[in-house]
C-alpha cells in the first residue's frame, strides 16, 4: 500500500474504530475479493465491536492499494460518508499501463473507474442476467456523444441497481463511450435539503484532486451551475447514474445537457426532463433456476444438495432477486432455519426478513410501502382496493370500472398512475388493458390491510350485483370470465354465507360456468369453500361435487351436453336432481327423461375427467397424491390436480405418441417417453424442459424413477431390447442393461432401489442390479404356458407389465390372461390366477401395504383380486372402451385407471372392494303390458331374471344353468319365456315359478336369436349358420329352413305364418313357417344384410348393408322400388313411419338419413352441429331406431341414447348412459317408455317427463 494511503488509515483511526460495524463493510471486501474468508473469521471472533473494527483495519495495513479503495468504497455504500470523507484524499494513484489485465473478466482499469465513481460493488452473490445486462449496455451507446437520459425502472427489489452496475463493467463501453468516467450517486426519498447535502458531495468528490479547494454549494441552483460547469470542463463524456430516484423534480438538479441513467420504480419520472430518452424494463421475476443459483451461491452447496424447502422458498420468492437474496444471507448465518424462513414467507411475516447489507431499507414491507406512501391520498384508497385481486390474474379494466363506477377513461386514468411507479403491472392485447400485480406487492398489501380483506371483497361483490342485477354476463363481455372464475373467490372471502350457497348451488350458474371454463373450477371451488359452504350440512356440497366429479368428462366436451337431463339421472335425494326436476317442469315444450330405475346404481368413481383428445395411455400420482400426470396418442403430457381435475400444465411434449410418464420421488419432474424414441424431462411446476435423452433407436415404451429422494435416477426400456439407466445430472446414459431379445415393455426399480426388474416380448422377466447393471436373475414365463407336447420355442407370450410387493420380496408378473407371483430370491412360483378367459391383461399394480393386486383387461373393465386368497373382490365398470393403465395412490385408498375412451377415472379402493358386480348381457326382451314393463334380462352370464321395469324389483331369477346364456325372449301373454345357450341349447321356461319346460339341442355353436310365434306354440331361432329352426316346442317337432348360403343375421315375423329372414350372404327371404318352404327370395345386396325393416302397410321392406347403401323393395313384384345412397358407411339400421311415408337409417359413422319413400329424396341429415375431434358423432355406431306414433320424433342407440325432431332433423335431447355400445332400443307403444342396456351391464328404464 502506498506511504499516503497508509498514512491516512493511520491518522483516522480511532474515528473508524468508534464508529463503524463490519460486517456489512466486509460483505463488500470479500465481494472485491481483497478479503478472505479466513481473515473475516479473525474479526467476527473479536468480543466487541471497537476490537472488530480493529482488528479489520490491521489486516487492510497489511495488504494493496485494491484493499484501500475496496474499504473507502463500502464506508461510502454503507452510509459512513463523513468517514468516507476522511480517507478521500488518501485514494492511491491509478498505476501506470492501459490496465487491460483481466482479473474475472474485469480489468483493472475499469476497476479503478468504478471504485473512483462510487459504483457498488457486486454482491456477495451475484448471478448474472445477461439479457437485462446487455439491453442496458444497449441503451448506454444509443446516447452516443449526445446528452441524453436512460431510464431503468422495476418494481422494489426486482434488481435494477445490481444490474446497472453490472452493465458499467465493461472495459469497452467505458473506453468508448464514457471516457470521462462514471459517478454514482444514491439518491433515494429527498426533501430539498437532503439533495443539497447530495449535490454538495458530488461536488466535492469531483473536486477532490483540483488545486483550488472551493466551499461548498449554497444552495441547488448554485449546485447544478457548479456540476454543469465540472461535467463540462473536467468530465466531459463522463456518465452520471443517478440510483433510486422517487421525484422528477430531483432530476432539474441535473438537467445539464449530460448523459445520466436513472435507476427508478417510476417510469415516468423522466417526464420532466428535455433530450434523448430511453426506457429498460427490468422484469419482477427470475427464473426458478436462477433463484436456486443465487440460494446455493449464499449457502455453499451445489444445486442437487439443496434440501427440499429450497424450491418452496424459490416459489415463495416469486423470483424477487431481493427477497432471494434477504433469505440466502440469512441462511448462510443459520443454515438450519430452511423450515423458519419458509414459513415467514408463507405467512407473510415480511418485518421478520431483515435488512441486507446493500439495501436501504430496514425490512422488506418498509421498501414496499414507502412506494405507496408517495401516493395522493385519494389513489391510495383505490390502490388498497387491488388488495383482494386474485394472484396471477389479468384483470380487465371492465371489472375495476364495475368496482370503482366509473368510466373506462377514468379507470385507466388511475391505473396507469400505478403501473407508472411500478406499482403494477398493465398487458395490452391491442384493443383492451388487463392489469395485475406482482405477487409480492399482492402479498404486502393483503397484509398490510388484513383487517379490512371482509370489507373489500364485499364491496366488489356488492358493486357487481348492482352493475348485473339479475342477469349473469355473457362471453361477449371482456370482464365475463373474471366473474365466473373470481366471484365466489370474493363471496367466500366476504364471508357472505347465503350469497355463496345461492350461487355455488344453482344449476343455472354452474351451466354457465361450465360451458365457459369447464367443470374443474368448481370442484375445485367446492373443495375450497367447504367450509363456507358446509355451515349447516354439508349434503348438498357434496351432491354438486358428486355430480360435477362423475359427469366432467361429458361437461367438457362438444356439443354441450344438457346440464339438466344429467341432473335428472343423479339419485332422487340429492339436491342437484330437485333442482333439475323443478326446471324440467318449469319448461314448457322441453323433452326430459326420468332414469326411473337408477337407484340401484352406485357410483364407485369419485372423479373422472377428460384431458385428451385421444386414448390414454398412462397416468400416475404424485408421492403427495395432490396432482396426477398423464400421457398418450395425442402426443401431449397433462399434469392436473387430483382433487378436482384442474389442469396445472399441458405441454405438447413429443412428436409421435406419449407412451408412459412417471413422477420423480419429490414431484419436482416428469419423466415422459415416446414412440418418437426420445425420453424428456420436465420440470413439474414450470412445464420447462430439462434434459432430452436421444440414445434409444425404437420407441421407448416405459419410464420409471427410482423411489428414494436425493438421487435422480431414471429406468427406461425400448423395442430396441435395452433397458437404459439415467441420472439427471449428466448429459448421457449411465448403464445400458442389455440381455433380452426383444422388445421390453415394462420396466420397474424395486422398492429399495437395488434392483430393476423388466418384461419382455422375448417371454422373460429379468432382475438386474442397479449399481453394476448386471443380470441377476431371468424367470422363462413362457415355460407357464407350455403344453405338455409343446417345444418352448413353439410358445410365444408377450409379458406385459410387473409390480413389487412392498417389501420388494416378491414381484407379480402379467402376461396373456393370467397373474403370476414369484419369489424373488428363488425365482419360484408363488402362486398364478387365471383373471378372465375373455380378455387379456393390460396393466397390473400392486396396492402399497396389502394383498390387493389391480388388474387392467382390454374388455373395459378393472378388477381387483386378493392375491393371497387368490379370489376377485372387486369389479370396476365405467370405461367404455380398452384399458391401458391402473396405478394406485402411494398410500393405497385411491387408484386411477386411464383408457382408450379419452378418460381417467379415480377410485376410492374401499367403496369398490365393497361393491358387487351385478353385470345384465345387452341382450334383452321387453314387453309393454298395461302400462307395466317386464324385461327379460340375463343376470352374470348364467342366470335368467324377470325384472318390473317400474319397479326395478326382479320378480324372477333362474338357478346358474351349466353354459352361458347367450340371447332370450318373452311371450306376448307373459306366460313363457325361452333362451339360447352358448353350448347350442334352447329352453323353455314357465315364469310363474321359472319351472323349464322343454329342452332342446338345437345347434353345435352358441344361439344367436330366439323369438316366440304369436301363438306362443312354437319357438323360432337362429345360432352362427345359415339354418333357422322352427320348434314347436309343446308337440316337440321341428321344422328346418334351409336356403341361406352364409350365417343368418336376424329375423322377423310376418302375418299369417310367414318369416322375413336376412342374411350375411346378401339375400333376404319370405318362408312359409308351416312348411318350411321358401315362398321369395330376393337378392338384395352386394355386402351382407345388416338390417330390415316392413312398412306399416305390410307392402314393403327395406334392406341395408355393409356396402353402404338401402334400398326399398315390394313385397308383391319383388322388385327394388328405391335405392338410397349417401352413406358413407355400413348402414347398421333403418324403421319405416308409422305413417308410411318416411324411412329412417343409421350407419357406423353415427349419422342417420331420413328419406321420402315415395322419391327417395334424402329430407333430413342428423347429425350433432359440433363434436370433439376424433369422436363420432353418435358416440360410435347407430344400432336402433324408432319413430313416434305420430312419426314427428325418432329416437336412435349408438353410444348413447338421441332424440330427434323429425320435421327439422334436429336434436332434441341426449342421454348419456354410464357404458356405450348400446345394441337396441325397446319403445313403448305410446314413445313414453324407453329401454335399454350398455356394455357395462347397467339396465336403463327411461320415462318421458
Amino acid at each position: 500500500m502506498d506511504v499516503k494511503s497508509r498514512n491516512y488509515l493511520l491518522r483516522n483511526r480511532q474515528a473508524l474504530e468508534k464508529d463503524i460495524k463490519t460486517s456489512y463493510i466486509m460483505d463488500h471486501m470479500i465481494s472485491d475479493e481483497v478479503l478472505s474468508l479466513q481473515e473475516e473469521e479473525r474479526v467476527k471472533q473479536q468480543s466487541t465491536q471497537r476490537e472488530r473494527a480493529a482488528m479489520l483495519i490491521n489486516i487492510i495495513l497489511t495488504k494493496d492499494n485494491n484493499s484501500y479503495r475496496s474499504f473507502y468504497n463500502a464506508l461510502l455504500h454503507e452510509g459512513y460518508r463523513d468517514l468516507a470523507a476522511l480517507l478521500q484524499d488518501g485514494i492511491p494513484a491509478i498505476s501506470s499501463g492501459n490496465g487491460k489485465s483481466s482479473v474475472d473478466g474485469m480489468t483493472s482499469y475499469v476497476k479503478t473507474i468504478l471504485c473512483e465513481g462510487g459504483v457498488p460493488q457486486r454482491p456477495v452473490v451475484f448471478v448474472t442476467r445477461p439479457e437485462l445486462v446487455e439491453n442496458i449496455k444497449k441503451k448506454l451507446c444509443c446516447l452516443g456523444s449526445d446528452p441524453g437520459w436512460v431510464t431503468v425502472y422495476g418494481m422494489a427489489g426486482c434488481g435494477k441497481t445490481v444490474l446497472t452496475a453490472e452493465a458499467l463493467r465493461d472495459h469497452q463501453l467505458l473506453e468508448d463511450y464514457f471516457p470521462g468516467g462514471v459517478h454514482w450517486i444514491s439518491v433515494g426519498k429527498q426533501d430539498k435539503a437532503g439533495l443539497l447535502i447530495k449535490l454538495q458531495n458530488l461536488c466535492s468528490r469531483l473536486e477532490h484532486d483540483s488545486t483550488l479547494s472551493q466551499r461548498p454549494p449554497l444552495n441547488i441552483e448554485e449546485a447544478k451551475d457548479r456540476l454543469r460547469l465540472l461535467m463540462l470542463r473536467k468530465y466531459a463524456r463522463s456518465l452520471l447514474i443517478l440510483d433510486d430516484v422517487w421525484d422528477s423534480w430531483v432530476l432539474k438538479a441535473f438537467d445539464n445537457q449530460c448523459q445520466v441513467l436513472i435507476t427508478s420504480r417510476d417510469r415516468s419520472v423522466a417526464d420532466a426532463v428535455a433530450g434523448n430518452k430511453y426506457e429498460v424494463h427490468v422484469e419482477s421475476g427470475l427464473a426458478h433456476e436462477k433463484g436456486l443459483e443465487i440460494l446455493s451461491l449464499f449457502v455453499k452447496m451445489k444445486i442437487s444438495e439443496l434440501p427440499e424447502q429450497a424450491n418452496c422458498l424459490v416459489r415463495e420468492c416469486k423470483g424477487s432477486p431481493l427477497v432471494i437474496s434477504l433469505i440466502g444471507a440469512l441462511l448462510r448465518d443459520f443454515p438450519n432455519r430452511w423450515e423458519y424462513y419458509l414459513k415467514q414467507l408463507q405467512n407473510k411475516q415480511f418485518k421478520r426478513i431483515r435488512k441486507s447489507s446493500s439495501y436501504d431499507y430496514e425490512a422488506l414491507d418498509e421498501a414496499m410501502s414507502i412506494s405507496v406512501e408517495q401516493l395522493n391520498d385519494n389513489y391510495k384508497d383505490y390502490y388498497k382496493d387491488l388488495s383482494i385481486l386474485p394472484k396471477d390474474v389479468r384483470v380487465p379494466t371492465k371489472v375495476l370500472c364495475i368496482l370503482w363506477d366509473m368510466e373506462t377513461e377514468e379507470v385507466e386514468d388511475i391505473l396507469q398512475e400505478f403501473v407508472n411507479k411500478s406499482l403494477l403491472f398493465c398487458d395490452s392485447n391491442g384493443k383492451s388493458f388487463h392489469y395485475y400485480l406482482h405477487d409480492l406487492q399482492l402479498d404486502f398489501l393483503t397484509e398490510k390491510n388484513r383487517n379490512q380483506l371482509q370489507e373489500l371483497h364485499k364491496n366488489i361483490v356488492y358493486q357487481y350485483k348492482k352493475y348485473y342485477k339479475l342477469n349473469t354476463p355473457v362471453p361477449s363481455q371482456e370482464d365475463c370470465m373474471y366473474w365466473y372464475n373470481f366471484l365466489a373467490y370474493h363471496m367466500a372471502g366476504a364471508n357472505m354465507q347465503k350469497e355463496l350457497r345461492d350461487l355455488m348451488f344453482s344449476l343455472d350458474w354452474i351451466k354457465a360456468k361450465t360451458e365457459l371454463v369447464g367443470p374443474a373450477h368448481l370442484i375445485h371451488e367446492y373443495v375450497e369453500y367447504s367450509s363456507i359452504l358446509d355451515q349447516k350440512d354439508s349434503t348438498v356440497r357434496e351432491n354438486f361435487q358428486e355430480f360435477l366429479s362423475l359427469n366432467g368428462h361429458l361437461l367438457g366436451r362438444q356439443p354441450f351436453p344438457d346440464i339438466i337431463q344429467l341432473g335428472l339421472c343423479q339419485p332422487v335425494t340429492s339436491e342437484v336432481y330437485q333442482q333439475a326436476k323443478l326446471h324440467a317442469q318449469r319448461e314448457t315444450g322441453a323433452f326430459y327423461l326420468e332414469w326411473i330405475n337408477k337407484k340401484s346404481l352406485k357410483n364407485l368413481y369419485r372423479l373422472v375427467v377428460r384431458p385428451h383428445r385421444d386414448a390414454v395411455y398412462h397416468a400416475c400420482f404424485s408421492k403427495d397424491r395432490q396432482r396426477i400426470a398423464s400421457c398418450g396418442a395425442d402426443k401431449t403430457l397433462q399434469v392436473f390436480k387430483a382433487e378436482s381435475g384442474e389442469r396445472l400444465l399441458e405441454i405438447n411434449a413429443h412428436d409421435d405418441e406419449i407412451l408412459c410418464c412417471a413422477f420423480s420421488t419429490d414431484g419436482e419432474f416428469v419423466a415422459t417417453c415416446s414412440a418418437d424414441k426420445k425420453v424428456k424431462i420436465w420440470n413439474s411446476r414450470t412445464g420447462q424442459c430439462k434434459c432430452v435423452y436421444e440414445e434409444h433407436s425404437e420407441q421407448v415404451n416405459c419410464c420409471q424413477f427410482n423411489n428414494r429422494s436425493g438421487q435422480y435416477l431414471l429406468a427406461t426400456c425400448s423395442s430396441d431390447t435395452f433397458i437404459k439407466l439415467w441420472d439427471l445430472d449428466k448429459k448421457y446414459c449411465r448403464n445400458t442393461m442389455i440381455g433380452h431379445m426383444n422388445s421390453v415393455n415394462h420396466c420397474r426399480f424395486s422398492p429399495n432401489d437395488e434392483y430393476v426388474a423388466s418384461c419382455s416380448t422375448d417371454g422373460t422377466v429379468k432382475l438386474w442390479e442397479t449399481r453394476s447393471a448386471n443380470e441377476l436373475k431371468s424367470i422363462e414365463i413362457k415355460d407357464f404356458f407350455r403344453n405338455a407336447d409343446e417345444q418352448p420355442d413353439d410358445v410365444e407370450v408377450l409379458v406385459k407389465c410387473c409390480s413389487w410387493s412392498r417389501n420388494g420380496d416378491m414381484i407379480l408378473v402379467v402376461a396373456k390372461n393370467k397373474l403370476l407371483l414369484f419369489d424373488v430370491k428363488t425365482c419360484d412360483l408363488l402362486t398364478q390366477v387365471i383373471v378372465s378367459h375373455h380378455s387379456t391383461i393390460q396393466y397390473c399394480d400392486f396396492c402399497p401395504g396389502d394383498n390387493l393386486v389391480a388388474v387392467a383387461l382390454s374388455h373395459c373393465s378393472v378388477e381387483l383380486w386378493n392375491i393371497k386368497s387368490l379370489s376377485k373382490v372387486a369389479y370396476c365398470r365405467g370405461h367404455m372402451s380398452w384399458v391401458h393403465c391402473v396405478t394406485f395412490s402411494p398410500d393405497g385408498s385411491l387408484f386411477l385407471t386411464s383408457s382408450d375412451d379419452q378418460t381417467i377415472r379415480i377410485w376410492e379402493t374401499n367403496k369398490v372392494c365393497k361393491s358387487s358386480d351385478d353385470v345384465l348381457k345387452s341382450e334383452l326382451d321387453v314387453v309393454f303390458h298395461n302400462g307395466e314393463v317386464m324385461i327379460l334380462a340375463i343376470y352374470n352370464q348364467k342366470h335368467l331374471q324377470l325384472i318390473s321395469g317400474n319397479t326395478d324389483n326382479v320378480i324372477m331369477q333362474t338357478s346358474a344353468q351349466e353354459s352361458p346364456i347367450s340371447c332370450c325372449c318373452l311371450s306376448e301373454d307373459l306366460k313363457f319365456a325361452a333362451f339360447g345357450q352358448e353350448s347350442g341349447t334352447i329352453k323353455v321356461l314357465r315364469l310363474l315359478d321359472g319351472k323349464i319346460l322343454m329342452s332342446q339341442q338345437a345347434y353345435r355353436m352358441s344361439v344367436q336369436h330366439c323369438r316366440f310365434t304369436s301363438d306362443c306354440q312354437s319357438l323360432i331361432s337362429s345360432a352362427h349358420d345359415s339354418v333357422i329352426q322352427v320348434w314347436n316346442w309343446q308337440l316337440n317337432e321341428c321344422v328346418f329352413l334351409r336356403g341361406h348360403k352364409e350365417a343368418v343375421k336376424d329375423f322377423r315375423l310376418l302375418e299369417n305364418s310367414k318369416l322375413l329372414s336376412w342374411s350375411f350372404d346378401g339375400t333376404v327371404k319370405v318362408w312359409n313357417v308351416a312348411t318350411g318352404n321358401t315362398e321369395k327370395d330376393f337378392a338384395c345386396h352386394g355386402g351382407a344384410v345388416l338390417s330390415c325393416a316392413v312398412s306399416p302397410d305390410g307392402s314393403k321392406f327395406s334392406s341395408t348393408s355393409a356396402d353402404k347403401t338401402a334400398k326399398i323393395w315390394s313385397f308383391e313384384s319383388s322388385s327394388v322400388l328405391l335405392e338410397l345412397k349417401g352413406h358413407e358407411a355400413c348402414v347398421r339400421c333403418c324403421i319405416f313411419s308409422p305413417n308410411n311415408k318416411l324411412l329412417a337409417t343409421g350407419d357406423d359413422k353415427g349419422e342417420i338419413r331420413i328419406w321420402d319413400i315415395l322419391t327417395g329424396a334424402l329430407l333430413h341429415f342428423c347429425s350433432p352441429v359440433t363434436v370433439d375431434e376424433g369422436e363420432p358423432t353418435h358416440g360410435g355406431w347407430v344400432t336402433d331406431l324408432s319413430f313416434s306414433p305420430d312419426s314427428k320424433m325418432l329416437v336412435s342407440s349408438g353410444g348413447y341414447l338421441k332424440w330427434w325432431n323429425v320435421t327439422t332433423g334436429e336434436s332434441l335431447q341426449t342421454f348419456y348412459t354410464n357404458g356405450t355400445n348400446l345394441k337396441s332400443i325397446h319403445v313403448s307403444p305410446n314413445f313414453k317408455m324407453y329401454v335399454t342396456v350398455d356394455n357395462l351391464g347397467i339396465l336403463y328404464v327411461l320415462q318421458k317427463l
